[in-house]
């Protein structure tokens, strides 16, 4: 519980220091709602699942997003993980929320299908009409699973590091977001082309 509570805390901080009137109250019941739903999954590096939420939620704070943002990025794998519905998170969180983890929604359900990364990349330029705010937390996340991706079978390693090669990297490039790219193009050079990178 200590952990849950200094973890929250930094996160609030972080979101308060760059808005002070940020609703905190939504990011504790998005942070504790999301964690609970979480309960007892575990990632394949045997950390406990909601480290990733936890994870993407500050990436956002990062970059300065706003308060529904950092909850959509702390709930964006409830609706695909757990039984939660877009309906429950509607009750819950409200349209906004709902509508950025449903677009995220989408987006992995097309990856999970295997399609094309052409088809893949129509996507998620598709969810820029929407809103581009679901591009950054997709991203965040992405990042995250860049950073921890060593955790996964080799066969998977190089999937996931050619597609945020091919699709991710151009997209942050075209963005403005320089960081991302960068370290986009850094990961995926440590699992593509590890000789090159040592």
């Amino acid at each position: 519980m200590p952990e849950t509570v200094s973890v929250l805390a930094a996160l609030v901080e972080k979101v308060r220091g760059y808005h002070p009137q940020s609703d905190v109250d939504l990011i504790d019941r998005a942070y504790r709602f999301s964690e609970k739903m979480h309960d007892g999954q575990m990632r394949k590096s045997g950390d406990p699942y909601f480290i990733h939420p936890a994870s993407v939620a500050g990436i956002i704070a990062d970059m300065k997003l706003d308060t529904a943002s950092v909850c959509a990025a702390l709930l964006h794998d409830v609706v695909e993980d757990t039984p939660v519905t877009l309906d429950d998170l509607r009750s819950e969180f409200g349209e906004r929320i709902t509508l950025m983890v449903g677009g995220l929604t989408k987006l992995d359900s097309a990856y999970n299908n295997e399609s094309q990364q052409a088809a893949n990349f129509k996507k998620v330029l598709g969810t820029l009409i929407v809103d581009v705010r679901i591009v950054l937390i997709k991203m965040a996340d992405r990042l995250h699973n860049m950073r921890t991706i060593k955790s996964m079978p080799e066969h998977k390693q190089f999937k996931i590091a050619a597609e945020t090669s091919y699709i991710y990297a151009p997209l942050a490039h075209r963005l403005g977001l320089y960081n991302f790219r960068s370290e986009f193009l850094d990961l995926c050079m440590k699992v593509l082309d590890r000789d090159d990178y040592n």
